[in-house]
């Protein structure tokens, strides 16, 4: 695999960007160097002193990007797809801190989240066209997920992909790829989710990829979902299916507070069909925890399990295709 820039071919990293097994490279408080590799997270050294600052430097040089004391976080994207958050101080008290996030080191399958009743499950879910959120914790597989299920979308199908910042590498004849822009250092400039999402609209998607949901975006997003784009997928933060759907309504009534939380409800339930719980094991293996249906009883929003460990698997019933 080609390492993200030239400036990793001769960094203290280099060993460990060169490992294909290697998810995540994290550098704590200048110096210690952990890694995430086959789903266990291990200490492999230590940096010499002010080395991770000329790394720093090398990897925002070239994607125009910088961080100082007046604006000492970034979260970016490297030339390779990799995602990089660095913070310094003041914020990061210990010193500056480093991780690199590896997402396609190697595309996963739906095979390697689950058998092959959460496999067909999935692929049934896609082909009939069902609006899904995969909802889990931090590094629990989502957007790799996200891709696989992806992958089963038909053919010629126009997808549109809107992300804070472009993880997603769907393998479709007809992808188009969009990508926020922070504002620049004095607040200008700045392209966020809901623009790009309601551009995306305006060119004709037969599916649009949310990469994350996570602010005022879940409006356009739910929106979008009640307005003919079948078949449209996103990803959330959440513990659990319900705790999504309370997030998802959270963020709406922050973008629209004067919207009654019946209305908001009422909204959510016809827009989002199914929600996909991922997990992270103490392994570090990824995996299907439960697919549900998104359902509503008199004043309450809640899941109906279809699928969980030990379960049979229930009819689908909420199909759109």
């Amino acid at each position: 695999m080609a390492l993200p820039s030239d400036w990793s071919r001769s960094s203290a990293l280099a060993r460990w960007l060169s490992d294909p097994l290697v998810r995540e490279i994290m550098v704590n408080a200048g110096r210690e160097i952990w890694i995430e590799r086959e789903g266990g997270v291990e200490h492999v050294g230590v940096l010499a002193n002010g080395e991770l600052v000329r790394i720093i430097e090398r990897i925002l040089l070239p994607i125009g990007r910088r961080v100082d004391q007046a604006s000492p976080v970034v979260d970016a994207r490297l030339a390779d797809g990799s995602r990089v958050c660095i913070v310094i101080p003041p914020v990061a008290v210990d010193g500056p801190c480093l991780s690199i996030r590896r997402f396609h080191v190697r595309d996963l399958a739906l095979s390697a989240f689950g058998g092959d009743e959460v496999v067909s499950l999935l692929r049934d879910i896609v082909s009939q066209r069902c609006n899904v959120v995969v909802a889990g914790a931090a590094s629990s597989g989502k957007t790799t997920l996200l891709n696989a299920l992806c992958g089963c979308v038909a053919p010629g199908e126009r997808l549109i992909t809107v992300e804070d910042i472009a993880e997603l590498r769907l393998q479709a004849e007809h992808v188009l790829r969009f990508e926020a822009r922070p504002a620049t250092y004095d607040g200008s400039l700045e392209v966020g989710l809901s623009t790009l999402l309601r551009s995306a609209l305006r060119m004709r998607p037969d599916r649009f990829v949310l990469g994350e949901v996570r602010g005022n975006e879940a409006l356009d997003m739910l929106t979008a979902m009640n307005t003919g784009h079948h078949g449209s997928l996103a990803t959330c933060h959440a513990n659990s299916p319900d705790d999504a759907l309370r997030r998802i309504e959270s963020m709406v009534l922050q973008a629209a507070p004067q919207w009654p939380l019946a209305a908001v409800r009422e909204h959510l339930q016809a827009a989002v069909d199914v929600i996909v719980q991922v997990e992270r094991s103490p392994n570090g293996h990824r995996r299907v925890a439960a697919i549900t249906e998104v359902s509503m009883r008199p004043d309450v929003l809640g899941t109906k399990t279809i699928w969980a460990e030990g379960a049979s698997v229930a009819r689908l019933s909420r199909g759109r295709s």
